[in-house]
């Protein structure tokens, strides 16, 4: 039995009455991949940005490593090991790819006013181990040679990856994402999700949101569906491709009966 590295308990949030997310529970042991699914407007981003201290929960706790963060600004939760990409991908566009990387790994001292204005020897070692950090990120990702291009240049599948390196650098060990594969050509497609599986067998934890099921059956350790706010099913690709409710809230009721 592996460890659990996030455990959600009874998470709830509410929108002007409408409950976005009810009564939610699950856990993601270390290393593995799951995918939260369930059709438009089930939930899915509001309970991510409750993981990342981007909405309150009304309700509920959120345990990483056994701390609790429910209550954590943002910049403490991703400063304990969460990373997270977006739908609409955040890039900074007007800088190389190269940089947009460099900007990605926490605590660095050159980001403290007073060492940066005494120029100290250690900043400039610092500046050259994170660029060999970013060097290798982007070695990962396939995107060497595009490291002095500025990022605006990207095509939308090299951004995706960008933004997974960026995700990476950042040293985090849950990696929360977003469609990772949305919009990618089926080659890059193919890469994303070898490097997810890459990542997760180095023992990195996984939570993506995906509306592809062939690539929820295919990837995910579990999947999680959620179906207005609320968790309908949740168990092995397996499990949860034969759940009845799953079904029902893809499809409706009749054409599920058909």
């Amino acid at each position: 039995m592996r460890m659990a590295l996030l455990r959600v308990e009874n998470l709830r949030k509410e929108f002007d009455g409408l409950l976005a997310v009810d009564g939610l529970s699950f856990s993601l042991e270390k290393g593995t991949i799951t995918s939260l699914i369930g059709p438009n407007g089930a939930g899915k981003t509001t309970a991510f940005n409750q993981l990342m201290g981007l909405s309150r929960a009304d309700e509920g706790h959120i345990y990483f490593e056994d701390k609790e963060i429910t209550h954590l600004p943002t910049y403490r939760i991703a400063q304990l090991g969460i990373g997270r990409t977006f739908q609409n991908i955040r890039i900074f566009p007007q800088i190389t790819v190269l940089e947009n990387l460099m900007l990605a790994p926490r605590g660095q001292k050159g980001e403290a006013v007073f060492p940066a204005l005494l120029r100290l020897q250690r900043l400039k070692a610092e500046e050259h181990e994170i660029r060999e950090q970013a060097l290798g990120y982007l070695e990962v990702v396939g995107l060497t040679d595009k490291k002095d291009e500025m990022a605006e240049s990207l095509s939308h599948g090299q951004r995706k990856l960008l933004e997974l390196a960026r995700a990476l650098a950042t040293g985090s060990q849950l990696l929360l994402l977003d469609e990772p594969t949305a919009g990618v050509f089926p080659e890059t497609k193919s890469k994303i999700l070898g490097l997810l599986r890459d990542l997760s067998n180095a023992g990195k934890t996984i939570l993506l949101i995906e509306h592809d099921m062939k690539v929820v059956m295919g990837i995910s350790n579990r999947v999680i569906v959620l179906n207005y706010g609320k968790k309908i099913a949740e168990g092995t690709p397996e499990e949860v491709k034969g759940n009845k409710e799953v079904i029902e809230a893809y499809l409706g009721r009749e054409n599920a009966a058909t």
